[in-house]
């Protein structure tokens, strides 16, 4: 933030600006007993500590002091004296950027700094990054431990969330370097017409990279693509629901119907806080692909709500799918488009759907992609997306003449998908150390076994934290705010969400020896990480292919119920054993046709991607301009 954005913000705010290298006072709320604290004035007289000379010098701030209003100052003197402790820092010019969510103003007749987006103030509401182990090289400022609480996080993402337009913070990362010009000229139309969305445009550029090869060889196919990363149908419509309380709730729903080219669409239906028209059109371009690479002939779709069904009680989880699906309905259908399990939506939440959708087309045709909730047995689809997630490991470790007995396996996430990657992994004599959730993870050296993944479904049943299960086994430990990949491993299964991995997150998995990435989530690398992954010789997996087992579930359950129903676990997993092995040798055959060989790390990523277009292109192709 330059100098004059600086003053123009503390104008705004009575925010005190002094110079670098002063004392600053840290606000202690009511009820923090503590003895170090003596009784100074929250907002000073404006003096200032000259630097020592022994301290290199540093470029200064404008010095300014707001001044409150004198009947505040008045007020503010009636109060007992507040208990401050005093910090000498030194600040570096950037974290000036911090006190834009801050402002100094009269509460309770005392002054005090509170945050411009939630409006609190208090330790309660602030939070040391560094947990117990103290401020290490540096004490934090009272702003800089607000800006970086749990509490203001949410209050910020709450903020953003409410704006109908969301500007990314740096410019969206486009390797146009390593691109032809006709590959870069199909990005930058996309980001022309959809600027804003952050996730779609990542996942085009990534789409749109893999088939640069393609398009060397037959530029007709630009025309296809060009078609194919504009969705056939967006439906965007509001969701009203009233609460226990009887109080009345609004939130967005969203289906994109990406393509219809090789048939009726599939696709998951995500409730949670993020989900916006970016995030449906981003999971809609991944299911099309998905789709398309798996061996049934379906179209691609995606969609959900930022609806939170965390915390909400049966009723009222009830009362909203209810009326999520008054508006949809009448897109879906067994012929049109059939909703399957993501994010936020289980066999509650599918169960809910189906039999408002049952209600209203009166009809019994079909069943939503997931559990079968007219069934006495329970779905095989839950176990599939991460078995095939192993399953696939293991056809990439043949291939190098290996196997994933004895390798330590990282594991993010801890939702359906993760749990079954662990069950599978133990059944092949794998070593996996973590699981994740949105506040930090897990790791347990002894590795888990089958009773502790019971019981972390106990815990997350209960919607309670992982750090819960360290109470019981003592030899884990569950770290705060923090990712697994820099944790020791072989093998990585990113399961939890888009983006999860960024740059440093890849070089730590890079240092910890991990070779083979296998993406349980959709997109789960950044454009960067995926940088640093190939650099390094790490092998990618991508959803779109090892993620497919969820796809070939559900199309035998829809298809071949009545033989489902008499399967034994072991039947259904030879079935989709097999399935991923087509789709693996599918991808791979695509690949060494456009020149990546077996052993480039961009092998698999690019040709999944070919296998996939080339079909629904000529699919497109024959079937006219539609």
């Amino acid at each position: 933030m330059d100098g004059m954005n600086l003053i123009q913000q503390a104008q705004r705010h009575h925010l005190v600006v002094r110079e670098l290298g002063e004392e600053i006072d840290l606000e202690i709320s009511h009820g923090d007993d503590d003895p170090s604290f003596a009784s100074t004035p929250l907002i000073g007289s404006g003096s200032t500590r000259e630097p020592s000379s022994e301290e290199p010098e540093e470029p200064k701030e404008l010095t300014m002091d707001s001044q409150l209003p004198s009947e505040d100052q008045d007020l503010s003197k009636m109060q007992p004296a507040k208990r401050k402790k005093k910090v000498v820092k030194r600040w570096r010019d950037e974290w000036a950027d911090t006190y834009k969510w801050a402002y100094v103003d009269v509460k309770e007749g005392t002054a005090r700094i509170l945050c411009s987006v939630c409006r609190e103030y208090g330790r309660k509401h602030r939070r040391n990054p560094y947990g117990n182990e103290g401020s290490r090289n540096m004490q934090m400022s009272a702003l800089e431990e607000h800006n970086n609480s749990l509490l203001h996080k949410e209050a910020l993402r709450l903020q953003m969330a409410s704006k109908d337009k969301i500007v990314a913070d740096k410019p969206i990362h486009v390797k146009a370097a390593v691109m032809s010009k006709t590959a870069g000229s199909i990005i930058e139309a996309a980001l022309k017409r959809d600027p804003n969305e952050i996730e779609f445009i990542q996942s085009v550029q990534e789409v749109v990279h893999a088939l640069d090869r393609v398009i060397a060889k037959n530029s007709n196919y630009v025309n296809v693509i060009e078609r194919l990363i504009e969705p056939e149908r967006m439906v965007l419509f509001r969701v009203p629901w009233m609460d226990d309380r009887g109080e009345t709730h609004v939130n967005r729903g969203f289906r994109v119907q990406f393509n219809q080219a090789l048939g009726p669409c599939r696709g998951g239906m995500r409730f949670h806080p993020s989900m916006n028209l970016s995030v449906a059109k981003f999971l809609g371009v991944e299911q099309t692909f998905k789709n398309a690479l798996s061996p049934y002939k379906l179209g691609g779709a995606a969609g959900g709500s930022d609806f939170d069904p965390k915390g909400k009680s049966d009723n009222e989880v009830m009362r909203f799918c209810q009326s999520f699906m008054n508006e949809i309905y009448r897109y879906l259908g067994p012929e049109k488009d059939l909703p399957s399990e993501e994010m936020g939506v289980g066999t509650r939440e599918m169960g809910y759907l189906f039999g408002q959708y049952r209600r209203l087309a009166g009809h019994f045709q079909g069943s939503f992609s997931g559990p079968r909730i007219f069934w006495s047995g329970s779905s095989l689809r839950t176990e599939a997306t991460g078995y095939g997630l192993v399953f696939f490991a293991q056809l990439i470790l043949a291939d190098m003449n290996k196997e994933l007995k004895g390798l330590r396996c990282a594991v993010s996430g801890s939702g359906k998908i993760a749990l079954h990657v662990l069950e599978k992994l133990i059944a092949y004599g794998a070593h996996p150390i973590t699981v994740s959730d949105s506040k930090g993870y897990l790791v347990d050296e002894d590795g888990f076994d089958y009773m502790k993944i019971s019981f972390l479904r106990d815990i997350k049943a209960q919607q309670r934290s992982l750090r819960d299960y360290s109470k019981t086994y003592a030899r884990s430990k569950y770290y705060d705010e923090a990712k697994p990949w820099n944790e020791g491993c072989d093998v990585a299964f990113p399961c939890a969400f888009q983006n999860e991995i960024d740059q440093s997150d890849a070089m730590n998995l890079v240092n910890s020896g991990c070779r083979i990435l296998v993406e349980g989530s959709n997109m789960p690398c950044t454009s960067e990480a995926i940088e640093v992954l190939r650099k390094a010789n790490v092998l990618i997996a991508p959803a779109m292919a090892a993620g497919a087992g969820g796809v070939v579930a559900g199309e035998l359950e829809l298809n071949h119920e009545c033989n489902l129903m008499n399967w034994s676990p072991e039947d259904f997993e030879s079935k989709l054993q097999e399935a991923m092995k087509q789709i693996y040798q599918r991808a791979l055959k695509a690949a060494n046709d456009f020149g990546y060989q077996k052993e480039s790390p961009e092998a698999l990523v690019h040709g999944s991607v070919i296998s996939s277009f080339l079909a629904i292109a000529q699919a497109m192709t024959d079937q006219g301009c539609v």
